[in-house]
């Protein structure tokens, strides 16, 4: 029988190259997003691959609407097996004292909120299963904080934080949790970041190579891919042309 992922965020970037890298491997896939009709183009391409789809349309930020959508699966998608905690963003990156306090709540409610919505919805059938595994995106600015980032270091600050109390909570249950921090990656990150400006977010990427949401996903595949005594506790991935946050190599 295949295995069963719950993939938030699957509508672009690391969550719908995650979305293709695990029906490579044969893995049944509910992909979640907000964008209705790239859920549906998305489904249509990944059943090319033989595996079965089911998209599911719900913003995180929404608790009912969370809890909504992952009650109501029918029985024969009921079975999470992994759940990947993929949605997330940056909004802005203005000083706190010049922060608007509509992206303080975007990114609050999304990267923090979002992530223990559905995570409160799927883990207690991990634990009845006594299996599972849990990934959830963090960042390198989980890791450390730089100027402007502010709240969305604070949101994956505690990104870091919860992944490592669930791992605590659910140690007793067999499930494995794990934290995958990438640095640069070239998505749709930063025009989100800068409110749709597609050329000041292209600047981001100028100079150098940075990562693309398929090495992430390759890395999501790995550690899958371990045996069931082996967690991957925390992974931070960064291009090679970057040492920090804000340290980069560029030509």
């Amino acid at each position: 029988m295949s295995k069963i992922a719950l993939i938030t965020g699957a509508t672009s970037g690391i969550g719908e190259a995650a979305a293709y890298k695990l029906a490579q491997e044969g893995t049944d896939l509910i992909v979640a997003g907000r964008r209705e009709a790239r859920l549906l183009q998305l489904k249509n391409k990944l059943e090319e691959r033989n595996v079965r789809v089911l998209p599911l349309c719900f913003d995180v930020r929404d608790e009912t609407g969370v809890r909504e959508a992952l009650h109501s699966l029918p029985d024969e998608w009921t079975h999470i097996d992994i759940l990947i905690n993929n949605a997330g963003l940056a909004a802005g990156l203005s000083t706190l004292q010049e922060g608007d306090s509509d992206d303080w709540n975007r990114m609050i409610d999304t990267n923090v909120k979002g992530l223990l919505y559905v995570t409160r919805a799927v883990a207690p059938g991990m634990v009845a299963r006594k299996s599972g595994h849990i990934i959830n995106i963090g960042s390198i600015a989980g890791k450390e904080v730089y100027p402007g980032g502010n709240v969305y270091c604070a949101t994956k600050h505690a990104v870091d934080a919860l992944t490592k109390g669930m791992r605590i909570d659910l140690l007793p249950h067999g499930i494995n949790v794990t934290q995958i921090c990438p640095g640069a990656v070239e998505t749709e990150f930063s025009i989100v970041r800068f409110h749709g400006d597609r050329a000041r977010a292209a600047r981001v990427y100028e100079g150098f190579e940075s990562l693309v949401a398929e090495d992430i996903a390759e890395c999501i595949r790995f550690v899958l891919s371990r045996p069931p005594h082996v967690n991957i506790n925390d992974m931070v991935v960064m291009p090679t042309a970057q040492a920090t946050a804000t340290l980069f190599h560029k030509e």
